[in-house]
């Protein structure tokens, strides 16, 4: 399949006076168009650098990422918000929500303006993650895995081409983490899914495993396509 992203030899390095330390370290990948795709690692393998990395959070000090044939390097930080505005969908570890808005108004703060079927879209995710019944609440009102799931609604409002989740399952319970999966896992009929998680069971079925460890890529795994049983 054609690459929407591709990350060529990048690194991510910090200097402490004399010291370089690399919180990535010339890493090579190519993320298809549509998919559902995992990067694993212990903590402090790098791999939610790498997501910000691939999604224009941070700049590489080395090497380069490319979105469909466009080069962050050379792009402002505005054309580069633009970007991540109109093609890129964000849940991370923790649940950033305005708490002026309630639940339902967070989740179209993220849709295209003018978009007419966004209120109606918006209720269809937030009662397939089984929240819809507070849809008018702030989110003072919410617990941690509620407002968890309201950000995974305001993500995929937009129909992006890629969606970023950095541990989107880290304050859920099991019951509720597979949910958040299993709709992030059905979107890869549209388009590209990438999931940092250190729960190899949170990417069961996934079509490609990126295994990080000390900055680098160690491996790539490429899951055996599920049969059903006869």
């Amino acid at each position: 399949m054609i690459p929407a992203i591709r990350a060529c030899n990048v690194s991510l390095a910090y200097s402490d006076g004399d010291v370089t330390n690399y919180a990535v370290r010339d890493v090579s990948l190519e993320i298809p168009e549509r998919g559902f795709f995992g990067i694993m690692g212990p903590s402090g393998s790098g791999k939610s650098s790498l997501l910000y990395l691939l999604s224009g959070l941070k700049q590489a000090t080395a090497g380069e990422v490319i979105f469909r044939n466009r080069r962050y390097h050379p792009m402002s930080e505005r054309e580069i918000t633009q970007l991540r505005r109109e093609c890129f969908g964000f849940v991370f570890q923790q649940p950033f929500l305005l708490n002026y808005l309630t639940a339902l108004e967070n989740v179209l703060a993220a849709a295209p303006p003018g978009d007419s079927s966004a209120s109606e879209r918006a209720q269809e995710l937030l009662e397939t993650l089984h929240i819809v019944h507070l849809r008018d609440k702030y989110p003072y009102h919410l617990s941690g895995g509620e407002r968890q799931r309201v950000c995974v609604a305001r993500a995929m409002i937009n129909r992006p081409q890629i969606i970023f989740a950095d541990e989107p399952t880290a304050a859920l319970d099991h019951k509720n983490g597979h949910t958040v999966i299993d709709l992030l896992s059905s979107y890869r009929e549209r388009g590209a899914v990438i999931v940092v998680t250190h729960d190899p069971e949170m990417l069961t079925g996934a079509d490609r495993i990126f295994l990080m460890r000390d900055g680098e890529l160690e491996s790539v795994i490429e899951p055996a396509p599920q049969t059903s049983a006869v």
